[in-house]
């Protein structure tokens, strides 16, 4: 026989084995008890499905959006925070990093030079000068101080701005409110506790992390926690130990 024709005579009868096998599945599809849940082939994490709204900003005019609004810390552990004294923001001394979900209330946007190798370039480079916004705490012990982070830079003639990767604009605990009370209580005292997720981790004590393991849900992370190290073992997705170092 010829070799064209054992060709066509193999590629038919895959064909056929590919159409009998579809068939099969759709076969055992429609066949299937209508009350008995068809497993997925892999189970979808929720968080992937939570909408995160960004906002685009592309110039000092719509950071002053943002005033008289609520936000919500999304880089938390990464984002150092100022006194501000004069409508300046005061570098030489950082009142401290802010943590993940906690609530900002906007009163102003400034622009600043930001002094070389502080903190402040941690998140956002200096730039010629560095945007801020200009913020109160609203559940910190002192809810009327007024405090100042830097959201953007001004470089070569141009803005660049962080605000969608480092804010919330809608809060996480509505977003997320299927995590439950209980995750909610110890996020919002930046702690971690056994059976809570990486990414509720994550939240709770902040973005700077050390992974030991490629295989998220199924190793040990360390986080940063501003300066205050917690390691986390978890095992299928969840935390099976919390240990400080």
């Amino acid at each position: 026989m010829e070799n064209g024709p054992k060709i066509a005579i193999a590629s038919t009868a895959v064909l056929l084995l590919a159409v009998s096998a579809r068939l099969g599945w759709q076969y055992k599809l429609n066949h299937e008890d209508p009350g008995k849940p068809v497993e997925s082939a892999r189970k979808v994490d929720p968080d992937f499905d939570v909408f995160i709204k960004k906002q685009h900003p592309d110039s000092p005019k719509d950071e002053r959006a943002l005033i008289g609004k609520t936000v919500w810390v999304g880089a938390g552990g990464q984002m150092s925070y100022y006194p501000v004294v004069d409508k300046r923001a005061d570098y030489m001394h950082p009142a401290g990093v802010l943590m993940g979900a906690d609530p900002l209330l906007i009163t102003g946007e400034f622009e600043q030079s930001a002094p070389k190798n502080s903190p402040a370039m941690m998140r956002v480079p200096a730039g010629q000068r560095q945007v801020l916004l200009s913020f109160t705490m609203p559940k910190s012990s002192d809810p009327k101080a007024v405090y100042a982070v830097a959201v953007g830079d001004f470089d070569d003639a141009a803005y660049t701005f962080y605000t969608d990767d480092m804010l919330y604009y809608d809060d996480p605990h509505t977003m997320y409110s299927f995590w439950g009370p209980d995750v909610w209580s110890h996020i919002d005292k930046h702690e971690a506790a056994v059976g809570m997720t990486e990414h509720q981790c994550m939240m709770a004590l902040g973005q700077v992390t050390t992974p030991h393991g490629d295989v998220p849900g199924n190793r040990s992370v360390t986080y940063d926690n501003d300066g205050h190290p917690i390691t986390v073992n978890f095992t299928d997705g969840k935390a099976t130990k919390v240990e400080k170092q």
